[in-house]
C-alpha cells in the first residue's frame, strides 16, 4: 500500500482517482492548491505525489523543488491536459518526475504507482557533435573563423555587432562571447523591435515610480541588470531614432538615469547588438545614427549563413535529433542519405529553419523505431510564399487575405493534416481551426 497525495482543482478527476486508488489498495489524500499541498508536506510522508500542472496557485513544477528537500522525496508524477508540455517537464524536473495526459485510465494509474517502474535516469546516447565554447557547432572554415574573432573579441570590453540572415544563430553567438569572456555579471537579453516608443526607454534604462501612468514601482533597466556583464540588444536597427541619443549618451558616459529619475547610475558592461540589415542597408535607409553606429560596431562580426557551411549541417542535424532523443526518449538517427538530402536544400532559413525541420520529422517518426521519417516538403510555407508566390504580395491586399491564403497553402502542400500544418505555421492547433472557423470553413472540426 502506497500513501499517495493527488494535488489538483479538477473535483470530478480528483474524486474518480480516489475511487480508482481506493481500489487499488492506497492510502489516498487531497489537495487542491500549492498551498494546501504544502501543508500536507509539513504534517505527512509519501510515497507518491500526483501533481496536476496547472493550479490555481501556479504550475505545479514551483513545488518539485520543495519536495525533493524531503527527508523522504517521494516520485511525482505530473498531471496535464496537454501532451506538448512533456519536453518542458523533461527539460525543468528530473529522472524520478514522470507524466500523465488527461483522462487518465485505471491501468495508467496503477503503471504510475508501480514500484516496479524504474527510478533510474533513461539511458540516452551521449552526443559526439562537439560544441565550440559551449554552444556553437560546426567545422567549416567560416565557423573556425568567427571562432577566432570570437576568442580575440572576448579578451577585450570593445562592443560587437553581429550581423547576418534571420536565423543563422546571433544570439547564440551573443552567449558564446559572453562565456568565453568570463565576466562576473549575467547576461541581460533583450529585443529593441518588440517594445513600443513609449516603452522602450523604460526597458533599457528603468523607471522610478509614478514616471509615467502604469509605473506602480521602481523598475531596472537591462543596462543595470548587465552591470558587469553583457547586454545583447537584438534588432538594434528596429530602435526609433529619436531614442538613439538617448542609447549614445548611456554608451559614452556608461550611466543611466531611470525615466522619471535624476540620479546617474554606473552601468559597467559590454554591448552585444544584432542586425538582419547589411551595412549598406543601415547607411542607405538612414535608420541608425552614424555615431551610435561606431558605438555599437567597435568589432562587427557576419555570422555566414548555413548554405555557406552545408559541410556543418549533418553535425546540426545530429545535435538537434540528440536533444530530441534525450528529451522523449526516443533512439532517432540520422541516414548518410538523409544528410545528403538535408546538404541538397539552401536553408533560407538557416539554422532555425533546419532545427524546426528536424523537429518535425522527429514528430512524424515512429518512436519506437530509430528510423528518421522526413516531410513530406523541406520548404517552409514562408519560404514558398516569399519565392514562388511573390506575385499574390499585391499593394491593396490586406494582411487577413494573406494570411489566410498561406494557411490553405500549408493545408494543401501536407494534405489537409491540421496538426502538421499548425507546427509549419508556427502556431497552436487551437488557433488553426479558429482561423478555419472565422473562414466559414465547415469542416474545421477539432
Amino acid at each position: 500500500m502506497l500513501t499517495v497525495l493527488l494535488v489538483d482543482d479538477d473535483t470530478e478527476f480528483t474524486e474518480v482517482v480516489c475511487t480508482i486508488l481506493d481500489y487499488l489498495g492506497h492510502e489516498i489524500l487531497t489537495a487542491a492548491s500549492l498551498e494546501e499541498a504544502r501543508q500536507w508536506l509539513k504534517q505527512e510522508t509519501f510515497d507518491h505525489i500526483l501533481l496536476d500542472f496547472m493550479l490555481p496557485d501556479g504550475s505545479g513544477i514551483h513545488l518539485i523543488d520543495e519536495i525533493n528537500t524531503l527527508s523522504k522525496v517521494p516520485r511525482v508524477t505530473l498531471i496535464t491536459g496537454h501532451p506538448s508540455v512533456k519536453g518542458i517537464i523533461k527539460s525543468l524536473t528530473g529522472p524520478k518526475v514522470d507524466y500523465l495526459v488527461k483522462p487518465i485510465n485505471r491501468e495508467e494509474l496503477e503503471n504510475a504507482l508501480s514500484s516496479k517502474k524504474s527510478t533510474a535516469a533513461p539511458k540516452t546516447k551521449k552526443s559526439t557533435v562537439k560544441l565550440h565554447f559551449g554552444h556553437l557547432i560546426g567545422e567549416s572554415e567560416s565557423m573556425h573563423e568567427l571562432y577566432t574573432l570570437i576568442e580575440r573579441v572576448s579578451k577585450t570590453n570593445a562592443n560587437v555587432m553581429l550581423m547576418g540572415e534571420s536565423g543563422v544563430g546571433k544570439e547564440v553567438v551573443a552567449t558564446a562571447i559572453h562565456d568565453a569572456t568570463g565576466r562576473e555579471g549575467q547576461y541581460v537579453a533583450t529585443n529593441c523591435g518588440a517594445f513600443s516608443k513609449e516603452l522602450i526607454g523604460s526597458e533599457l534604462f528603468g523607471h522610478e515610480k509614478g514616471a509615467f501612468t502604469g509605473a506602480v514601482g521602481r523598475k531596472e533597466g537591462v543596462f543595470e541588470r548587465a552591470v558587469n556583464g553583457t547586454l545583447f540588444l537584438d534588432e538594434i536597427t528596429e530602435m526609433p531614432m529619436d531614442m538613439q541619443p538617448n542609447l549614445l549618451r548611456v554608451l559614452e558616459s556608461k550611466t543611466v538615469t531611470r525615466v522619471g529619475g535624476t540620479k546617474e547610475i554606473p552601468v559597467n558592461c559590454r554591448v552585444i547588438s544584432a542586425t538582419n540589415r547589411s551595412t549598406e542597408e543601415i547607411a542607405e535607409s538612414k535608420i541608425m545614427r552614424e555615431d551610435i553606429y561606431f558605438r555599437l560596431a567597435v568589432f562587427p562580426i557576419t555570422i555566414p549563413t548555413l548554405r555557406e557551411r552545408k559541410e556543418d549541417i549533418p553535425d546540426l542535424a545530429t545535435f538537434f535529433i540528440d536533444q530530441l532523443n534525450k528529451e522523449n526518449e526516443t533512439d532517432f538517427a540520422w541516414s548518410s542519405e538523409q544528410f545528403a538530402f538535408l546538404q541538397a536544400y539552401d536553408w533560407p532559413g538557416n539554422v532555425r529553419e533546419l532545427r524546426h525541420f528536424v523537429h518535425r520529422a522527429a514528430i512524424m517518426s515512429d518512436p519506437d523505431s530509430s528510423l528518421i521519417t522526413l516531410p513530406k516538403t523541406i520548404a517552409s510555407p514562408f519560404t514558398k510564399t516569399t519565392k514562388a508566390s511573390s506575385s499574390a504580395l499585391t499593394a491593396g491586399r490586406t494582411i487577413d487575405d494573406v494570411e489566410r491564403d498561406l494557411i490553405y497553402a500549408t493545408l494543401e502542400k501536407v494534405d489537409g493534416n491540421k496538426t502538421l500544418a499548425a507546427e509549419m505555421l508556427g502556431i497552436s492547433t487551437k488557433t488553426l481551426y479558429n482561423r478555419l472557423h472565422a473562414y466559414g470553413d465547415i469542416t474545421a472540426s477539432a
